[in-house]
């Protein structure tokens, strides 16, 4: 008599051998305080890369970017957060599971100490441009920063990254880097094998420096846009963040993160004129004036213009002598103009869209280039 064939999935049915995932010595290592990272995985967004990551202040602009290419190398990613609808977007940046949102106050020590305390690095992104009712720049900048070095201190955290501002300094007259220096001085004092971040005006798909001269025709300046500035792509930001996380060389180091590009504010305004093809105006106000007519403006519950704006108009980009930069962490910073076209030419009216990006006037083409429409 022959036997029944075994249907697919009874228990009497022989499991085919499941190839065990082989672990080799390289994917095990020892962090800088001994702890163990192991690998597992060939790499990618569904392998696990062995790291455990905080990032505090990743629902802001560099935030995604930084929290995107640590999620897609497969390391676990702790996103503390306070509005439930800013951080929604960041959930699909790693595979299932590897993301974890964590509600948590910057005043509460205790919701800190939660989100860093499985973590072997830590970044903090958090910084404000503007100050509120309910936070100044002390509370953000100083205070804030003190509690996530202190709870990393206390649960041994293997490295914490703190992002600063480039000119950060302790008599600026800006209250906004003054306090981003005093930050640095009291991250170090708590945990002094903290690495400091300094970038400079980053540029990106959602900044607050392209987007906000290209997408308004009429500005107001207090230093006729004399500023100079040395922006960086934001990319290249958050690939210097990743290279730090896998490279203890650079703990209790400082590192100064600008473009290549040294521009002051009315040549890249110039810029973008060129490529939207649109027309914009800028008005000078003395400062004086400018800065009581900023008072009034911060009494709105939307940010549009502070006294410490007016201050900041007049700092330019300045690198330390001697700082470390992107060159030390192998990185080269992408071409400002270059990388910039890619954002500005949204701002362009649909009749002009397919004109070329370097044409000062409707219709010029260069010599030797062919202009095809459909």
């Amino acid at each position: 008599m022959l036997a029944a064939p075994l249907r697919v999935g009874s228990r009497s049915a022989v499991k085919a051998p499941v190839a065990s995932a082989k672990r080799n010595v390289h994917d095990i290592m020892i962090s800088r305080t001994g702890k163990p990272i192991i690998r597992q995985g060939g790499g990618g967004r569904s392998s696990l890369s062995g790291h455990t990551a905080t990032v505090f202040g990743a629902t802001g602009f560099l935030g995604r970017y930084i929290v995107s290419k640590l999620a897609k190398q497969g390391t676990t990613v702790v996103i503390p957060w306070r509005d439930e609808d800013a951080k929604r977007h960041l959930k699909v940046a790693g595979d299932l599971g590897q993301v974890v949102m964590h509600e948590f106050d910057l005043r509460n020590t205790e919701s800190i100490e939660t989100a860093v305390r499985h973590s072997d690095i830590v970044y903090n992104l958090i910084g404000r441009d503007w100050e509120t009712k309910n936070f100044k720049f002390d509370d953000v900048h100083v205070d804030g920063a003190a509690r996530i070095a202190e709870s990393c201190a206390k649960y041994d955290v293997d490295r914490l990254v703190h992002v600063s501002a480039l000119n950060a300094d302790v008599n600026s007259p800006s209250e906004f880097y003054r306090t981003k220096a005093q930050a640095e001085n009291v991250v170090r004092d708590v945990f002094p094998e903290a690495t400091i971040v300094r970038p400079s005006t980053m540029y990106g798909a959602e900044d607050r420096f392209l987007n906000v001269l290209a997408s308004k025709t009429t500005h107001i300046s207090v230093n006729h846009q004399k500023a100079i500035v040395r922006p960086a792509h934001v990319a290249d930001v958050a690939e210097a963040l990743e290279y730090m996380m896998h490279n203890d060389w650079t703990a209790g180091q400082t590192f100064e993160l600008y473009g290549k590009e040294k521009l002051s504010v009315a040549e890249v305004a110039a810029m973008v004129r060129r490529v939207t093809l649109k027309k914009h105006k800028n008005y000078n106000i003395p400062a004086p004036i400018m800065k009581q007519i900023s008072k009034v403006l911060e009494l709105a519950w939307w940010p549009i213009y502070s006294p410490d704006q007016v201050a900041r108009e007049f700092i330019n980009d300045t690198p330390t002598q001697g700082a470390k930069t992107f060159a030390d962490l192998g990185i080269t910073p992408a071409e400002f103009e270059h990388a910039a076209l890619t954002y500005l030419r949204s701002y362009r009216s649909n009749i002009y869209f397919d004109q070329p990006m370097d044409a000062s006037e409707l219709g010029k083409v260069r010599k030797g280039e062919v202009h095809v429409i459909d």
